[in-house]
């Protein structure tokens, strides 16, 4: 599995992640757990952004781990 592949999978997962605690802030109607799933749902939010930068790194250094 090439680093470009294992990337994409992190990727993701963590999007994955973060969809599920925005959808259980709007689920719940206790506030203090609305609060962390949605701050939960923000720092997941800033890492996805922290990994698609390092992904476009990966791919300008390395071509060949380009998803196609």
């Amino acid at each position: 599995m090439t680093v470009g592949t294992q990337m994409q999978q992190v990727i993701a997962g963590i999007e994955s992640a973060a969809a599920s605690m925005k959808t259980f802030a709007l689920q719940t109607e206790d506030q203090q757990a609305k609060q962390e799933f949605q701050q939960l749902a923000q720092t997941l939010d800033n890492a996805l952004q922290t990994l698609e930068k390092r992904r476009q790194y990966i791919e300008q250094q390395e071509p060949q781990y380009k998803q196609q």
